[in-house]
């Protein structure tokens, strides 16, 4: 099937890396996606063209430079990222379904899943990773890691429209990498949390 002038592999990898990316940066995704489509720099794909209204433009912007500043503040971070556990994965999931519009039904359904499920591995990735950054005092280790994904960003979104191939490439190392941050951190940061609090009182133990 096609929408528009476009093949699916290549609405299919447009579709993972709205996906994908929303989990770590979801207004980045929303205005470069938009403002792409404003310049006539793509073609976007019916669904997606609310994105490229002045409105939304601003708004995501706006929003963006938020989120620019939140992520390079230690405990910032990890709180915007708490937050936005509700706000990330469902619209990563929206986003990937609006690829493929109303007129395709099916596809849509798979898209948000996928979207959904890709958002929410990139997003628990980058928070178990700040989460545990955080454990440092010094704060350059946190800024790089967010100035990584900010790169990230436009860079997978940049492969999804003209290398789609290579996307997925890209996708396939970036889910895998963060599984294992995930499975790995995921210890590191309990581990810590048993070791810092405080320890209940034995039942029936001396005071």
């Amino acid at each position: 099937m096609e929408v528009g002038t476009l093949g699916l592999p290549q609405l299919a990898a447009i579709a993972a890396a709205l996906g994908w990316a929303s989990g770590l940066r979801l207004y980045a995704v929303v205005f470069l996606t938009g403002a792409a489509g404003y310049m006539g720099w793509v073609s976007l794909p019916q669904g997606l063209q609310l994105l490229q209204h002045p409105l939304v433009l601003a708004a995501s912007f706006l929003m963006l430079a938020l989120e620019f500043v939140a992520d390079k503040i230690p405990g910032v971070d990890t709180l915007w990222d708490a937050v936005h556990t509700l706000i990330r994965i469902p619209a990563g999931a929206a986003l990937a379904a609006a690829v493929f519009g109303f007129d395709a039904d099916s596809w849509a359904v798979v898209a948000a899943l996928a979207g959904g499920t890709l958002a929410a591995t990139s997003h628990a990735a980058k928070a178990t990773t700040r989460a545990a950054v955080n454990t440092s005092p010094e704060p350059f280790s946190n800024i790089a890691l967010s100035l990584l994904g900010d790169a990230a960003v436009p860079a997978m979104l940049w492969l999804s429209w003209t290398h789609p191939a290579a996307f997925f490439v890209a996708l396939a190392l970036a889910v895998v990498a963060a599984l294992v941050l995930v499975a790995l951190l995921f210890r590191f940061l309990r581990a810590l949390w048993s070791r810092l609090a405080p320890r209940a009182p034995a039942v029936g133990g001396a005071p």
